[in-house]
């Protein structure tokens, strides 16, 4: 009885915002506005916008999808000063982005339990990120500003189907603008607190009747949200700089070719934690702010921290005839992060990480698409060769002040073929099959040593280190596997009518196998055998029952699901100290990637939007997940009752209202609009293991005042973000036997900051 009683006081706070978005989208008159999704199509015979959404790689309304997608467009992200696609994270139903544990640009991203927290070469995302449908195989650069964007759609469950690989969790496609038809110039600036201060420049002109060209300049820039008493530094803050080129053109009416480039540069300094305990050896205390530290490593072979991306890409696409279309998108992206990480972010030097990390990539898509009366489909051949880099130092002070080399070099080859269609069996009543074969190549070479003393390696920059011992030397082609898997998806879907749509679907997703760079073969005496077979593949299997409905015209829409994960092979990556001489005391550590055997995931999702007059939205999202594992075999004992789910919080919740006022400013039209939203977030781990990173369910609040002329041309904003100053933890590093020190510090989401933004269209 107490177990349920408990259970019952976490869901409570989720549950009240839940009922009140129910009852808030139970009827009433309601006139259609933009609230959320990609460019509306008009509906001639309601006069309702619809949201189309390209999230079986076709053009389809959202409510028309046997999908659970969400949609943000250009406008709604713009409206509300949204920063980066982290920030999407509240409003999504059991979605996790964040921005990793020690960066401003690596993410970690998890849906419906699913995911990678662990940036290293050799471990892989379980949740797609795609720009223009292009894949980013690596973490690093990947949390997105905000910027010449035309949508951005999230996809919750495998999508092993359409987007392949490491897409078992879910994916979340960056759909970026197409150029204007005339000359298009629009300036958006930003100040705010912490010495925030931004500015993107877009332009685009016709160059002739069928080509076009143009581009985007962003800046971002912005002070620490707290203090580094060991540099003088701030803490947190942000320096980049983004760039984005494209070239279109139309030699025919039927032939469309797209050319673009992007570069972002990061020179922001290294985000160093807060100390959760205070120093074992030391006893430095703890700082009261969480945004302060006094962490000192500024250089990672002998370079300031500095991540660098960039990439080029081609699209063509050939309309045959009103039912058949062809596609080609290629791809090459790179990107390269120095990395100075201060693990005990203390002044001393205790356990420090100072790393590079380099990644390539190269992929080739061919894709149909056939749309007729009844049948409509999409099949397609793809290819990616990559490569994922890493090295670095642990340096370790302690009775064995030591400095341990790493690296982990990891080539991928795969290649797949790939087709999904429906079938409109009747005007209500449609059928969808699909089914991908993948094939995953992963070569790798590994090497650990162990140098003596707290200089760092040769390859790190101290060429006199004294190598004392080796103890992985896994190079020259000892490491390879080859993983194979056919992943299908069978869904039905049935309309009730023209306003409620049910559909059933059954789907797999499959991620590769590979190999841990920070393999210790002599510490944990890992047999040889077992070393070069790595890691195996992990798989999921779901069932998706879901309900899309609209009221009133279109006027209110409401989005249902219930789904079931069968979740097998959970690949667990992770280090733990270990002792490598026997005295009782921890000198060392070791990487550990554990395949749990199986997990069970259940859970709930509803979204709603409701115009309830022609000024007056509100919308909200309550989404809850029971993950838990069945098989976790720990040195052959399973230890699944006491291992959880990271960043998967059980329930999550969100509100918001938008409520507009006619208002004519300086002689021009134009309306204020009033905005504010309400989130929970519910208790999250930060690992399988419980420990004092975990953070305790939280509420954040946001609001808005945003001035918009007329014609669009004009937008002025205030934003209050995180408005009750709330401090919770993202990420961290837990270590608290190493060092003389112990390792134990946390990395906190922004606080409260307040931005005003200007937009001007020419």
């Amino acid at each position: 009885m107490r177990r349920t009683n408990n259970k019952l006081k976490l869901l409570n706070p989720a549950i009240q915002t839940a009922v009140a978005i129910l009852a808030l989208t139970s009827g009433g008159a309601a006139y259609a506005q933009e609230a959320t999704g990609a460019p509306p199509v008009a509906n001639a015979e309601e006069g309702v916008n619809k949201v189309v959404v390209t999230a079986r790689r076709r053009e389809e309304t959202l409510q028309d999808v046997p999908v659970s997608v969400t949609a943000f467009s250009a406008d709604q992200l713009s409206k509300v000063a949204t920063p980066d696609i982290t920030a999407l994270a509240t409003a999504l139903p059991n979605t996790t982005l964040k921005a990793s544990r020690a960066t401003n640009s690596t993410l970690t991203a998890f849906i419906r339990g699913v995911g990678q927290a662990d940036p290293l070469a050799g471990f892989e995302s379980g949740v797609g990120i795609y720009i223009d449908d292009i894949y980013l195989a690596r973490p690093q650069s990947a949390v997105a500003d905000i910027y010449d964007v035309e949508r951005i759609e999230v996809l919750r469950g495998p999508q092993g189907t359409l987007y392949g690989r490491n897409t078992i969790g879910g994916a979340v496609k960056y759909v970026t603008r197409k150029l204007a038809p005339q000359q298009d110039i629009r300036v958006r600036a930003a100040i705010g607190d912490y010495g925030q201060r931004e500015a993107v420049l877009t332009a685009s002109t016709p160059v002739t009747e069928n080509a076009r060209i143009g581009g985007t300049f962003a800046k971002f820039k912005r002070d620490g949200f707290g203090t580094n008493f060991a540099t003088g530094r701030g803490n947190y803050d942000k320096d980049v700089t983004a760039m984005r080129l494209s070239a279109e053109f139309t030699p025919t009416p039927d032939l469309f070719i797209r050319l673009a480039g992007d570069l972002t540069q990061d020179d922001s300094s290294p985000k160093n934690g807060h100390r959760l305990i205070v120093g074992r050896t030391s006893g430095a205390p703890i700082l009261s702010n969480e945004f302060d530290t006094r962490g000192n490593l500024l250089y990672a072979m002998g370079r300031q921290q500095d991540v660098k991306a960039h990439g080029v890409s081609a699209t063509v696409e050939y309309t045959l005839n009103n039912e058949w279309t062809l596609k080609s998108i290629t791809a090459s992206r790179r990107d390269r992060s120095y990395a100075p990480i201060d693990f005990d972010a203390l002044p001393v030097v205790d356990m420090e990480v100072p790393a590079l990390y380099k990644n390539e990539q190269f992929s080739q898509e061919f894709n149909v698409t056939y749309t007729g009366e009844r049948l409509q489909g999409v099949a397609g051949v793809y290819y990616m060769d990559a490569n994922a880099f890493n090295h670095f130092d642990t340096i370790l002070a302690g009775a064995f002040p030591s400095s341990t080399y790493t690296l982990g070099d990891i080539d991928t080859k795969a290649w797949a073929v790939y087709a999904d269609g429906s079938y409109n069996v009747t005007d209500a009543f449609s059928v969808s099959v699909g089914g991908r074969y993948t094939v995953d190549q992963r070569d790798a070479d590994v090497l650990r040593q162990i140098y003596l003393g707290l200089g760092g390696s040769p390859a790190m920059g101290n060429p006199g280190a004294i190598l004392f011992r080796t103890d992985t030397d896994l190079r020259g082609g000892v490491l390879s596997r080859k993983d194979k898997k056919f992943t299908p998806r069978v869904a039905v879907n049935y309309k009730l009518n023209s306003d409620h749509n049910v559909y059933a679907s059954y789907s797999e997703g499959f991620k590769g196998g590979g190999f841990d760079p920070r393999l210790n073969v002599v510490g944990t005496r890992i047999p040889l055998a077992t070393a070069r077979a790595g890691y195996e593949p992990e798989t999921i299997e779901t069932y998706e029952l879901g309900l899309k409905s609209a009221f009133n015209g279109g006027r209110i829409t409401t989005n249902a699901a219930a789904f079931y994960s069968d979740y097998q092979d959970v690949q667990i990556p992770g280090s733990v100290a270990i002792d490598t001489n026997g005295d009782g005391r921890d000198d060392s550590f070791a990487g550990v990637t554990t395949n749990a055997g199986k997990a069970k995931i259940k859970g709930i999702e509803l979204e709603a939007i409701a115009n309830l007059t022609p000024n007056f939205m509100v919308a909200g999202m309550y989404s809850y997940i029971d993950a838990e594992y069945k098989e976790y075999i720990v040195a052959g004992v399973n230890v699944a009752s006491q291992r959880v789910f990271q960043n998967t919080p059980k329930n999550s919740a969100n509100l918001r209202v938008n409520y507009d006022i006619p208002m004519p400013v300086f002689g021009h039209g134009g309306k204020i609009s009033l905005i504010g939203s309400a989130s929970y977030k519910g208790a999250t781990a930060q690992f399988e293991t419980p420990s004092l990173l975990d953070q305790e369910s939280y509420k954040l609040y946001d609001a808005s005042i945003v001035w918009t002329r007329t014609d669009g041309k004009v937008r002025v904003g205030l934003h209050g973000k995180n408005l009750g100053d709330e401090r919770y933890k993202t990420a961290g590093y837990l270590f608290p036997t190493l060092g003389n020190e112990g390792t134990l510090t946390a990395f906190y989401g922004n606080p409260r900051t307040v931005t005003a933004t200007l937009e001007y269209r020419f």
